[in-house]
């Protein structure tokens, strides 16, 4: 399995959880039960899919936050998705201590995020 895992939240959500000192997650994690997560090859699909505007554009004022795997013991499941492909899932909330970094995605000029260049 992977040694990181994504999380891609609106940097105000993630401001807010640093000074509450936990992040419960978004409005789909808190009705499926779980934060969702991505490894770095699935972060393009989560991106495209899941914070993108009807017509493909990139949302604006998201981060993206890093966090080992190693940090989160029995909480963390690998389940699978629709397409059978494993995703991360975090069954509790995310400390925000252990991220081991928070970058802002930035809007490229081609209308989609522009991941760091360790994840292209």
């Amino acid at each position: 399995m992977a040694e990181m895992v994504y999380k891609v939240c609106p940097a105000a959500a993630w401001a807010d959880a640093v000074r509450k000192r936990s992040y419960l997650g978004s409005p789909d994690d808190l009705r499926d039960g779980f934060i969702h997560l991505s490894t770095a090859t699935q972060l393009p699909g989560t991106l495209q899919r899941h914070f993108s505007d009807a017509e493909g554009r990139a949302l604006a004022g998201l981060v993206l936050v890093s966090i080992p795997v190693s940090g989160f013991g029995a909480s963390l499941a690998w389940e699978p998705a629709r397409d059978g492909s494993l995703f991360p899932h975090l069954y509790g909330p995310l400390d925000p201590e252990l991220a081991a970094g928070v970058t802002a995605l930035v809007v490229g000029s081609d209308g989609r995020h522009a991941l760091p260049g360790d994840l292209r």
